[in-house]
């Protein structure tokens, strides 16, 4: 919905090109190579899904192929042969379909093929709602289903599919396809975008069109915890160099329920083909090498900014500066005007070597008026939204600054004349700036709001030395699906909880905050796990050792 796409040379510095000749208002675009070709398709449910093709989407227009029926979620794949496979599914009813199309018209050849089904009995990371707890009871659903009811005469079968869209069914969707090693992985999103546990899975099989098998290391893509949360509905790429990556949507879901961001992690498949994603400091800054990378590195710079004091020119009750060093990003400071020279200051207790600030600003619950002359789309797909792509230039302008005693401070960046709009910025400073007090002073913000930053988020290298190692694990399974790990508390700024099913293969991980326990819902039935607890404060991390819970 940005009316537009990103390219990038090095994965790092990104230019923005305007999409046009296709339907930016149709949701969950899907891009894919075939050829000499870009294809590009887009989601609708009331109307035949077209797809469009161009050599240069840059220059040039896209040529529309016209759709034979209609789609949510598209992905395009070609294999080796050149042969084309389509894959598409968004519900909690019916699965992820996947059908071969004619390269010449695009037209489906054969029927639809279904192929992968919410299984949440078995797979506890398919688990709809927070945490993997759903909100709803059955008895909160019947009544809403009969209050439905009592508004008309509904057929019976309606209110059944209505009981089953009300209930706590994952929603399985986002399909993708690679290729690897004659190995066909096809990857999927559950259990609803807007919940912290949003993830992708995978299946694999011997053919494109299945029959497919779970993966043991699922879900593969899965950030529950940290800043940001949420690391679904997303494709999977290898750059220029070798090195795989993911991206994945992350959730805000604040001023509305599919509120997100993007996310981009190191990913590959290691000796065994099972496919991963490390997403174990998801939300920290990450070097990017023009080189083949090891996936599994760790930050050079640590979180600085946690939990410590903050300060500013003003703020709204509920609203202060402590919440923009609390590592939500749902939760931010608010200034009580919209004026120039609206501040935030941070003091990190001590002189640190910062290396890094990250810059989160945050909505709030704009209202916002459509421009003269502008019709919104409409759209009754989803939750009956209208909307508008606004395409007018926005700026966002500030100043940041440190100081080592509060009452000198210099310059760390100044974007006061800054011509982008940037809502999450990162200040990179290689070499180190030494400072106690991080503080930013903001300039202009689109629509003239007030300012709000929901993270004021500074790294580099503190004081004293790294945790001692965690000792006293306690796990508990809860049931088939859920486990319990405990932990003595140590001299740590958080901790990482890792588990897998072998103890070599711990690929998912748990960012925890400000306690030593944490319940993981996302185990799968019957399989075995292994668990490992590490430390991270201002200084470093320090692994702990891995304990077997299920063999």
């Amino acid at each position: 919905m940005t009316a537009g796409f990103l390219t990038s040379d090095n994965l790092v510095d990104w230019d923005f090109h305007p999409l046009k000749d296709v339907p930016i208002y149709d949701y969950a675009p899907d891009v894919r190579v075939i050829g000499e070709y870009i294809y590009f398709s887009a989601s609708s449910k009331s109307k035949n899904c077209s797809f469009f093709r161009t050599k240069d989407p840059i220059q040039e227009e896209f040529e529309e192929i016209p759709g034979d029926f209609p789609f949510w979620d598209p992905n395009l794949f070609v294999d080796d042969d050149g042969r084309i496979y389509f894959y598409w599914g968004c519900s909690n009813l019916t699965p992820i379909y996947g059908v071969e199309l004619n390269p010449e018209d695009m037209k489906p050849i054969g029927m639809p093929v279904e192929l992968i089904f919410g299984k949440p009995a078995v797979h506890g990371y398919e688990r709809n709602g927070e945490h993997h707890v759903f909100g709803r009871t059955p008895e909160q659903i019947e009544e809403m289903v009969q209050a439905y009811a009592e508004s008309g005469s509904v057929p019976e079968e309606k209110l059944k599919l209505l009981r089953i869209a009300l209930g706590s069914d994952p929603y399985i969707e986002g399909a993708w396809m690679d290729k690897y090693n004659g190995k066909y992985y096809l990857q999927y999103a559950s259990p609803a975008t807007e919940v912290n546990v949003y993830s992708d899975g995978v299946y694999v099989s011997d053919k494109p069109l299945g029959p497919f098998a779970l993966a043991r290391n699922n879900p593969y893509s899965y950030k529950p915890g940290g800043f940001i949360p949420g690391a679904g509905h997303g494709s999977t790429l290898e750059d220029k160099l070798g090195n795989r990556w993911h991206a994945a949507s992350m959730r805000v879901s604040v001023n509305h329920p599919f509120e997100r961001r993007m996310g981009l992690w190191p990913a590959g498949f290691d000796q065994d083909g099972e496919l991963f994603c490390n997403q174990r400091y998801g939300d920290w800054p990450m070097k990017i090498e023009q080189a083949a990378m090891n996936p599994w590195s760790n930050p050079e710079w640590m979180l600085l900014s946690y939990g410590k004091p903050a300060r500013a020119s003003s703020y709204e009750a509920g609203k202060e500066a402590s919440k923009a060093t609390d590592e939500s990003i749902q939760s931010w400071w608010k200034a009580v005007s919209n004026q120039p020279g609206e501040w935030l200051e941070v003091d990190l207790n001590h002189v640190c070597d910062v290396h890094a600030v990250q810059i989160n600003f945050a909505d709030d619950q704009l209202n916002l008026t459509i421009p003269e002359g502008v019709t919104p789309m409409e759209n009754g797909e989803l939750r009956k939204t209208k909307r508008y792509i606004d395409g007018r230039k926005h700026v966002t302008r500030w100043l940041l600054e440190g100081s080592v005693d509060g009452t000198d401070y210099f310059v760390i960046e100044d974007k006061s004349g800054a011509d982008s709009d940037l809502p999450h910025d990162l200040v990179v400073k290689e070499a180190g700036v030494t400072a106690r007090f991080v503080r930013c002073t903001v300039k202009e913000l689109p629509y003239h709001q007030n300012a709000c930053i929901s993270g004021l988020r500074v790294f580099g290298i503190g004081e004293g030395k790294q945790p001692d190692k965690i000792t006293g694990v306690q796990t508990k399974l809860l049931s088939e699906l859920d486990l319990s790990v405990s932990w003595a508390s140590v001299n740590a700024v958080g901790y990482n909880v890792l588990w897998g099913f072998a103890p070599d293969k711990l690929y998912h991980s748990y960012m925890v905050l400000g306690k030593s326990q944490v319940d993981i819902g996302a185990l799968i039935k019957g399989q075995s796990l292994y668990v490992r607890v590490d430390a991270f404060n201002e200084k470093g991390i320090t692994e702990g050792d891995v304990y077997r819970v299920i063999e």
